[in-house]
Order: structure tokens, then C-alpha cells, then sequence
């Protein structure tokens, strides 16, 4: 389960990482990132936390099935939380195979998203 303070919650801010981020879709997903912090602080306050929301439509499948990828993308981003900047929005989209998707392919999808979207990979 991720921390409160690493959570997407609030609508605005899905948006703001969907319309202005960068993104990188693979087989089973799609990653949107926002990199760094998207609302001021004052000085002298450390950078607010990276934070990860998730998307799983219908289309992937039923409710037993959307929760299981859901938990499985949540265990896997908690695992790569320190690898973004301080401040990220992070919205990850899962495409109607990630349904039939294990723990490892997902793995692979995520980490391959987030490499080229933190500029370590090319397309």
C-alpha cells in the first residue's frame, strides 16, 4: 500500500498529470508524469512528496480482476517511489491487457514507462 502523503487524490490533480505531463505507453500501461513541484513552497520547507494515482477501467475487466491490478500496480510503484523527483504526479493507466498481465510483466511495463519518462531510455 503506498503512504497518504505519496496518494493522488484529488481530480485536479489526475488531470494536471494527464494533460501537462510527459507520457509513455507499453503493452499493459500507460505512464503520465508530471515532474516536480506543482505548487510553490515556501522557503526553507523541504519539496512536497512524489505522488501516484492509478486508473483501471472496465475494460479490464471485472471488479475482482480491476482490484488485483490496482493492488499490483500500488505494491509495484510503492518500490519505485524514490526513484521521482520530489513534487511528481504520477498517474498510472492500466490498458484492458494488463488484466490477463502477472506481477512480473507489469513490472517490466512500469519499469520501462518510468526509465524513459526520467530520460533513461530511448523509445
Amino acid at each position: 500500500m503506498l503512504p497518504t502523503d505519496n496518494r493522488l487524490r484529488r481530480r485536479e490533480d489526475f488531470a494536471t498529470a494527464v494533460r501537462r505531463g510527459r507520457r509513455a505507453g507499453r503493452q499493459h500501461l500507460v505512464v503520465h508524469l508530471r515532474s516536480g513541484a506543482t505548487d510553490p513552497h515556501a522557503p526553507g520547507e523541504s519539496a512536497p512528496p512524489a505522488r501516484a494515482g492509478f486508473v483501471v477501467s472496465k475494460a479490464v475487466g471485472g471488479a475482482v480482476v480491476r482490484n488485483k491490478v490496482k493492488r499490483r500496480l500500488r505494491h509495484l510503484m510503492r518500490e519505485r517511489m524514490d526513484q521521482l523527483p520530489p513534487g511528481s504526479l504520477v498517474v498510472v493507466r492500466a490498458l484492458p491487457p494488463a488484466g490477463d498481465a502477472d506481477h512480473a510483466q507489469l513490472a517490466r511495463d512500469l519499469d520501462a514507462a518510468l526509465q524513459r519518462l526520467l530520460g533513461g531510455g530511448a523509445r
